[in-house]
């Protein structure tokens, strides 16, 4: 009797436990929540950093997981007299209305209450087909490698 035939075997696929759009949010949200820890850091003149574990190699040339101090960077930046605050997905700002992807405030103590703002407009849904669109255009080929490639402009 083979090893195979003593298991139990079913086909399944496995369920999202939730909704892709509430993944977005939610991931936009998290996002927003720690740059109000950096706004709070940046206003008593510190800099944000969190904790990240990272593969790195000791002593003895093994590799081990420790952990590394990352600044987290700002969404927000002073420019023209006040603070610009863009609302990112990934690297890319996200459009906030009628072609604009920032939020103007003339103090830095405002860019506090700009983020919670775009923290309601979020759980609200207000930005769940901009992230859609985003989404849309991200640019996800299949990998395609060099000799593949090399090898058609050759056979042409």
């Amino acid at each position: 009797m083979s090893v195979l035939a003593k298991l139990t075997v079913k086909t399944v696929t496995r369920a999202n436990k939730q909704d892709p759009v509430q993944q977005r949010r939610q991931k936009l949200m998290a996002g927003i929540e720690e740059q109000l820890k950096v706004a709070a850091a940046a206003v008593k003149g510190e800099s944000y950093e969190v904790r990240r574990k990272v593969w790195a190699k000791n002593e003895h040339g093994e590799k081990v997981l420790a952990e590394r101090m990352r600044k987290v960077r700002a969404w927000f930046f002073e420019q023209d007299g006040g603070w610009y605050v863009q609302c990112k997905y990934g690297s890319k700002a996200l459009e906030l209305g009628k072609g604009g992807n920032a939020v103007f405030v003339k103090e830095l103590d405002d860019v506090e209450g700009a983020l919670q703002a775009l923290h309601a407009a979020v759980a609200a849904g207000e930005l769940d087909e901009v992230i859609e669109n985003m989404m849309k255009f991200r640019t996800t080929k299949p990998f395609e490698s060099k000799r593949s490639e090399q090898k058609i402009v050759a056979g042409s």
